[in-house]
């Protein structure tokens, strides 16, 4: 069958199409990614402005355009912390349905942990032993730890790079050290509160990380491009990251962005993000992470691969969290008449965790 996971998150909206085969890794068919800047379009008191609702309504109905042309079976639309946190998200999210007919879900952050902790171990199979995974989104950062296919803790904390980048430095480089020095304190604080459990357990024999942020401060660090080899070495030490911390925060945003691995449309975040990603490896004990190349969407393709291999319908890929409903299976909907998609719906009435 051939799927698209449409992932929405702070900066972009990524549409990915895959073909699945029992078997096989996923095979990837094509990429779509389009600008939505919802972190930055969200005032203080968390609603997105009018702009980035556009933008996103028209990065919908882009993907859904190209999940059409492609063949898509089925497609799986779902926003992350940036909408899933918004105060303004159900208003949101209806304009989005009403204006281009897909119906966008919401994973809880625990659930995002999960399914991108199963990517990462598919990746690097069962010689990689305990596990320890680091993610830094925009607005959430996960942790997951585990010695099987599904971690045994699973967390999500509010220690996303856009979103301490807009509280705690938000005025322009050069940004200070006692400005560095709080933000650090703030982060390592929420860390020695959620992480006791991740330190008692035995020590993991590989700790990884995904996402863009680690990707980009491991390209700054010095390891090699992987887009087109993603079997290449890809590691982020933290002595390395404790050298440019300082001398990222001298720089604008405009030459930030002419450093090696750094995009424009993180430069501004980028220093938020190196202070939490050294932040976790010090709290946690780790002074390499691996930067694998596999992350959530991912794990939504191996999920639905794994139901296909066994025969058995799309549903929730993790048991439902005490006071959170889990995620319905897949419901087919129709943003026009050419192809059927999916959706991943939120319950009415319910409000997922961040």
């Amino acid at each position: 069958m051939r799927l698209g996971v449409l992932d929405i998150g702070s900066n972009s909206a990524n549409l990915r199409i895959a073909d699945l085969c029992p078997g096989e890794e996923p095979a990837l068919v094509r990429s779509v990614k389009s600008a939505v800047r919802l972190a930055e379009a969200t005032d203080r008191h968390g609603v997105i402005g009018r702009p980035a609702v556009d933008r996103l309504i028209a990065a919908v109905r882009e993907a859904a355009a190209a999940s059409a042309s492609a063949g898509v079976d089925e497609l799986v639309p779902l926003a992350t912390s940036a909408l899933r946190d918004a105060a303004n998200r159900d208003d949101v999210a209806a304009e989005v349905r009403a204006a281009t007919g897909v119906a966008l879900g919401f994973l809880t952050g625990e659930q995002e942990a999960r399914l991108t902790f199963l990517a990462v171990r598919r990746w690097y199979g069962w010689s990689a032993g305990p596990l320890l995974l680091a993610d830094i989104g925009g607005g959430s950062m996960e942790l997951a730890y585990g010695t099987g296919q599904q971690p045994e803790i699973a967390l999500s904390l509010p220690l996303g790079a856009g979103r301490l980048t807009r509280h705690h430095l938000p005025g322009p480089p050069p940004v200070r050290r006692r400005k560095r020095k709080a933000l650090r304190a703030h982060v390592v604080s929420v860390l020695d509160e959620a992480t006791p459990e991740i330190i008692e357990r035995p020590p993991p024999v590989r700790s990884v990380a995904t996402s863009k942020t680690f990707t980009q401060l491991a390209r700054l660090c010095g390891a090699p491009k992987t887009k087109k080899n993603p079997y290449r070495d890809c590691h982020l030490d933290r002595r390395d990251l404790l050298g440019w911390i300082p001398r990222l925060a001298k720089l604008s945003d405009e030459e930030r962005a002419e450093l090696r691995g750094v995009k424009s449309s993180r430069a501004h975040q980028i220093l938020a993000g190196a202070i939490v990603a050294e932040s976790v490896m010090d709290v946690l004990g780790v002074e390499r992470l691996d930067v694998c190349p596999w992350a959530l969407r991912e794990g939504i393709f191996l999920h639905r691969l794994d139901a296909l291999a066994a025969g058995r319908p799309a549903g929730p890929p993790f048991e439902a969290v005490e006071d959170v409903a889990a995620v319905p299976a897949p419901v087919p909907i129709r943003p026009d008449r050419r192809m059927p998609l999916a959706r991943v719906p939120h319950p009415a009435g319910t409000s997922p965790a961040g």
